[in-house]
């Protein structure tokens, strides 16, 4: 088994050597692989990076989609414009991210029903998701210690679920589904 501490001898009547603690016979351990220029690039610039680079990273990325969110304003394309999805291209299906960009520009705009006419697993999830990122980037950048969410892995099976459950019902064709088309 592995973890267990072998007995056995490496030759006649010589003592077993054992493996850095992983319970490997002397000569099976794999040897550690020397990294590559690229790697030992990228982890001397994270060595010398200062905390807060990673959460201001992440931030200016989130800043960019907001930013792009605003100023293509995705509420006023044109009725008989193609559908970028490839899945609604081609299936003419809705996605299960589909409305998405629609609802974010919503929520900027402070019109959380038109944001869940359009997207409502997205309109839930977005404080959430807004919590965690501040809570990550607080510690990552100054140290903050907020209140962890408790995030079982039976309630994000429950939400990716209940996000599959969404997309399935707002593709049905029958009368009280078809209000979720977008």
């Amino acid at each position: 088994m592995y973890g267990e501490r072998v007995t056995s001898v490496d030759g006649p009547g010589a003592p077993h050597q054992e493996a850095a603690g992983a319970g490997w016979p002397a000569g099976a351990y794999p040897h550690p692989v020397e990294p590559d220029r690229l790697t030992r690039f990228v982890l001397r610039v994270h060595e010398r990076a200062p905390r807060w680079a990673v959460p201001l990273a992440a931030l200016c990325c989130v800043g960019m989609g907001v930013a792009y969110t605003l100023v293509s304003d995705p509420t006023r394309s044109a009725p008989d414009a193609a559908p970028s999805c490839l899945l609604k291209l081609t299936t003419g299906l809705d996605c299960p991210g589909c409305g998405g960009t629609r609802a974010l520009w919503y929520v900027l705009h402070a019109d959380l029903p038109a944001a869940a006419r359009h997207h409502v697993v997205f309109v839930f999830a977005l404080p959430f998701l807004a919590y965690l990122f501040v809570a990550w980037a607080g510690n990552q950048a100054f140290g903050w210690r907020l209140p962890e969410l408790r995030i079982s892995p039976a309630m994000i099976g429950g939400f990716l679920g209940l996000w599959l459950a969404f997309s399935v019902v707002r593709n049905l064709p029958w009368a009280p589904f078809t209000a979720l088309y977008v």
